[in-house]
């Protein structure tokens, strides 16, 4: 059997699912292009996408819903200077091309002295290979998606009897893009992505407390072995059962020590966004102009990379059609870089970083994270907790938010324990840990040697849009946060 280049095999399953069917081709994308550049643009692309979607929910042993949708379109965009003109529509037809190309070409404005060159002979994006180009829907059929579920119901109510509720959710998703830039560039991807979740709510003396579990990436619904759904459904349980011994927490400034893994998130929301080119351009980002100084206590490394083979925050390529990179944000504490979409990236004077991300076709693209994580160190994750007087050890991490221009942070802990001369006391509820994120990246003052990444679960929201992401980190401690408390 041969086979063809990644890359070209992409652009043909592209083709065939949304420029053949509707009288497109290349010369019909090359002559929107051109209508676009009739008028002064830096730059200008077409994004098509195609998306299948299909996702079943489980609560009270019963599968009660199932969902399947398929969207498709075409964005169109313009870029002169600071501006975008943007339209999308999801109607691939010729003469609907066209008229987002001539909506957008209207972006041309008096003082642009440049104009972008429209190449006509194609080039191809570099070829990489990061997952399958699974249709991951069709890797299980609709019993076996069924018997998913009740399994997971199943092996929860066995773990515990106190476990009173149980709620699982399967999706997964097929979604193919391509793009075709200005200057010649054509790049597509197909994107499998599946994710299994489980939250389970355990009673006990009146008292109810809630659990969560999951994961996924970019691969088929056979990933989902016994020994994987038992690993989730043993994370949510174990969450709702020590909750439902924990007390409550005194508040004060505190040593803290985070888990590996989904604590990560904190990184990514309190280090991460302000480390993304558009608010390092606009001076917004408490980052902004501050390469090569430091802004972490050594050992501090972080890194974006979305070319991490089937996690779910990798590309093969971005939103714009240029490669994703594994890029060293912060190293050894100094910080070396932001995170860069093609508009940024030109107006910075620097290269894309492969950052470039958008939700749909819908929406226009911008700097946004893939994998964030901070490499490990050398200490023993049991020897970090052992070195905590008196503090807090948060093991996992609900919802939370930052202002990217002053840094500072709010974290809820899902799962925490009170430490005292180096012992786990009992859990805690409530706690709340408040923070500045260059600050608190100073403060660190131990690294375990135990990085791991997230199970596959993130979901990131920037300017009304979401994408999947990843995160990760080793045990962490930092001294010195304030934690709210509920004592």
């Amino acid at each position: 059997m041969i086979s063809r280049e990644p890359t070209l095999e992409r652009l043909a399953i592209a083709q065939a699912l949304m420029l053949e069917p509707f009288g497109l081709d290349d010369a019909a994308l090359t002559r929107a292009l051109a209508t676009i550049r009739e008028h002064r643009v830096d730059d200008a692309d077409l994004y098509f996408q195609t998306t299948r979607h299909e996702g079943w929910s489980l609560e009270e042993g019963i599968v009660k819903s199932g969902s399947f949708s398929i969207d498709q379109g075409v964005g169109v965009r313009a870029v002169a200077g600071e501006r975008t003109a943007f339209a999308y529509s999801d109607d691939l037809s010729p003469a609907s091309l066209m008229d987002a190309a001539r909506t957008v070409r209207t972006i041309a404005a008096a003082g642009q002295d440049r104009r972008i060159k429209l190449e006509r002979t194609p080039r191809f994006a570099r070829s990489r290979v990061l997952y399958a180009p699974t249709d991951p829907i069709a890797t299980l059929d609709s019993t076996q998606k069924v018997a998913l579920l009740e399994k997971v119901e199943q092996l929860a109510r066995a773990k515990d009897p106190r476990i009173a509720q149980v709620m699982a959710g399967l999706a997964a998703e097929y979604d193919v893009v391509m793009v075709a830039r200005a200057d010649g560039t054509r790049a597509a991807d197909v994107r499998p992505l599946v994710r299994l979740s489980v939250t389970v709510i355990a009673e006990q003396g009146g008292r109810r407390e809630v659990g969560s579990g999951g994961g996924g990436g970019r691969f088929g619904l056979g990933y989902f072995t016994d020994d994987v759904i038992e690993s989730y459904v043993d994370h949510a349980v174990n969450a709702a059962l020590t909750n439902l011994d924990s007390r409550p927490l005194p508040a004060g400034d505190m040593t803290v020590v985070l888990g590996p893994g989904w604590p990560g998130v904190l990184l990514h929301e309190a280090v991460g966004h302000g480390l993304e080119g558009d608010f390092n351009r606009r001076g917004s980002s408490t980052f902004s102009g501050r390469l090569g100084q430091r802004v972490a206590a050594k050992g501090v490394t972080v890194l974006d990379d979305g070319t991490i083979a089937d996690r779910r925050g990798s590309l093969n390529v971005d939103d714009e059609g240029h490669a994703t990179q594994r890029n060293v944000l912060i190293e050894d504490g100094i910080l070396r870089g932001y995170m860069q979409d093609s508009l940024n990236a030109r107006l910075m004077g620097v290269k894309p970083t492969g950052n470039g991300r958008r939700e749909s076709y819908a929406h226009v693209p911008m700097p946004r994270m893939t994998n964030t994580y901070m490499l490990g160190g050398d200490k023993d994750p049991a020897e970090i907790v052992a070195s905590i007087k008196r503090g807090l050890y948060a093991t996992n991490f609900g919802g939370g938010q930052v202002d990217i221009t002053s840094g500072k942070f709010v974290f809820s802990a899902s799962e925490a324990f009170w430490v005292e001369n180096g012992k786990i006391q009992y859990p805690v509820k409530g706690a709340t840990i408040i923070g500045n994120g260059p600050d608190a990246m100073t403060r660190v003052s131990l690294i375990g040697n135990d990085m791991k990444l997230d199970t596959g679960v993130g979901v990131c929201g920037k300017d009304g849009q979401s994408v999947p992401v990843g995160v990760g980190q080793p045990t962490l401690r930092i001294d010195r946060l304030t934690v709210g408390g509920t004592a």
